[in-house]
């Protein structure tokens, strides 16, 4: 895969130019650097001496609080340090600003310093290239063929050409190129591209015209001896090691589609680019048709698919008789921060949103795990959370209690097919469907009572059948009743708001390859997902309290 790559320039007054990096503080203790356009951002609202900067306009529901140091969650109110550094300074340009640069390079952009060539197939191709594109210049890569008129030398090398004879054009040279190189590559190869001798064989070496002798140009060739000089070069790069780089519509129903891909393949090589026309793989999402009576059901799984509906939150409990299981009143604080409001322990809590029946100056310890925090805090934490009688440590993810989610109403099926999942060829493959439909948000959701959409249902997902395929499945399940596979948020694939994404729980919707890495084989796979079952409280404990 061919990507751009550019380099971007900034204002020498600019953060950057400063050497000035603006970070916030993470779970884990450790600063992390805003990105370069945030930073900047900041930076030039600290230097206006602005007592806050509200981020929102490049994106983020984030305030600085230029007082405090801190950075305020809009939505959550959650607190965060941040700190200004000091770092080196970027090199500055000299003269004037050069354009942007990106690949590929714009035709006017300066020459690159020569490169040693070596004896390989490949540098031989492209220098044979770059030598006739500068010495005929730019105008030789065109279809059409040139009128024969006596020339002088290009270069004293080169010798003049004998009335009535054509100047060799960059086509030419490339296939007088390959023709050596198929050469070169031994009579095996040779051998394999019979359409290269044949559609080269009328070609003009570089500066071997001949008055008799006529070239056809590359439009007299028809579609198959198109395709084939685009496989021939292929074939001889592919035999140099030259890394291989897909070209669509290689095999196309038009002769314009082959043609495209193999000068394609020219002009990358006359870039100095290493290129060799492929087919691209195929995406394979979806296994070969299934009959029902090939379908079976899971062995020690009960049903073949499962429904969900909304869960009340319980009733009866408040916030503070909910944390009270799980806290212990601490009598004299440590000497630290608390890491919801980023304010002293030995303070009252700095939470500013709506005010908890707490006394704001308590403090608590979590019984498992030991961190403490405000009683405040915790309570104004659990009311903005799905309040469904779990708790959360904010600093070190244990969970208190058992976690639910805010996934919507649907369906889950699940059976076997009759088909093996590449990497997993000794079992077959459990396949998964989701199914959610479109509906309006309740309160436990961002916006109650807007709509939300459903894109891309139902859903295929696949695990192997092996003993930890079926295990993963269980726990899946469990997920699924507790509503945490999906939830209702905004897409990060599309940027749509107010619809069902995936929930922290990576699934496989891939069937037969892995183009998108969200397929097989991935030996890894089965053991990450139950890492994330397990971070949100599903091990196998809660197999056994399921059965309980």
């Amino acid at each position: 895969t061919i990507r751009p790559v550019r380099r971007s320039y900034y204002d020498p007054s600019s953060a950057p130019g400063k050497g000035v990096v603006w970070e916030w503080e993470n779970d884990s203790g450790s600063w992390t650097p805003y990105d370069m356009d945030v930073g900047i951002t900041i930076q030039r609202a600290y230097e206006k001496q602005h007592p806050w900067v509200d981020l929102s306009a490049i994106g983020f529901c984030y305030i600085i609080d230029f007082a405090t140091m801190g950075q305020i969650n809009r939505q959550t109110q959650r607190k965060r340090r941040v700190r200004r550094r000091l770092d080196m300074v970027y090199p500055l340009v000299s003269g004037t600003l050069p354009k942007s640069q990106s690949w590929p390079a714009s035709p006017g952009a300066a020459a690159a310093p020569p490169v040693p060539t070596c004896a390989c197939p490949q540098c031989l191709l492209v220098m044979s290239v770059k030598a006739t594109v500068s010495a005929t210049g730019p105008s030789t890569t065109t279809l059409q063929p040139r009128k024969a008129s006596p020339a002088p030398p290009a270069t004293p090398k080169a010798p003049a050409l004998a009335p009535g004879a054509k100047a060799p054009d960059g086509v030419a040279t490339v296939r007088g190129s390959l023709k050596l190189l198929a050469a070169q590559g031994g009579r095996r190869q040779a051998a394999s591209t019979p359409a290269l001798s044949s559609a080269s064989s009328t070609a003009s070496p570089p500066g071997a015209g001949s008055g008799k002798a006529s070239r056809p140009g590359l439009h007299t060739l028809n579609r198959s001896h198109l395709q084939r000089l685009a496989i021939a070069q292929s074939r001889v790069l592919i035999a140099s090691g030259v890394p291989t780089v897909p070209v669509k519509n290689l095999t196309g129903s038009s002769p314009v589609n082959p043609a495209l891909a193999g000068i394609t393949g020219i002009l990358m090589s006359a870039a100095g680019l290493p290129v060799c026309l492929t087919r691209p793989p195929k995406l394979v999402l979806h296994p070969p048709p299934v009959s029902k009576s090939e379908i079976q059901s899971i062995p020690g799984i009960s049903h073949t698919c499962r429904k969900t509906t909304k869960k009340q939150a319980k009733k009866g409990k408040t916030p503070e008789e909910v944390l009270k299981k799980y806290l212990q009143k601490v009598r004299h604080p440590p000497d630290e921060d608390c890491t919801i409001c980023m304010e002293r322990l030995s303070a009252p809590s700095g939470y500013k949103g709506p005010q908890p029946a707490v006394k704001p100056d308590l403090v608590g310890k979590l019984v498992k795990c030991g961190h403490v925090f405000h009683l405040h805090c915790l309570v104004a934490m659990y009311n903005n959370g799905n309040k469904d009688g779990s708790l959360q440590c904010p600093t070190c993810k244990t969970i208190y209690g058992v976690k639910t989610g805010t996934q919507p109403p649907g369906k889950m099926e699940y059976h076997i097919i009759p088909h093996a999942l590449p990497g997993h060829s000794d079992c077959k493959t459990i396949r998964i469907i989701y199914n959610i439909p479109p509906g309006v948000q309740g309160p436990e959701h961002p916006n109650p009572g807007k709509s939300f959409t459903a894109r891309g249902f139902p859903r295929h997902c696949y695990l192997p059948d092996s003993e930890k395929g079926r295990k993963v499945l269980k726990l899946l399940l469990i997920a699924w009743d507790r509503r945490l596979i999906f939830a209702v948020g905004t897409s990060s694939t599309t940027g749509e708001s107010d619809t069902v994404i995936w929930n922290e729980i990576h699934h496989k919707t891939e069937f037969g390859s892995n183009l998108t890495g969200h397929g097989y084989p991935d030996i890894n796979y089965l053991d990450n997902v139950l890492a994330e079952l397990a971070a949100q409280g599903i091990t196998e404990e809660s197999l056994a309290q399921e059965k309980d």
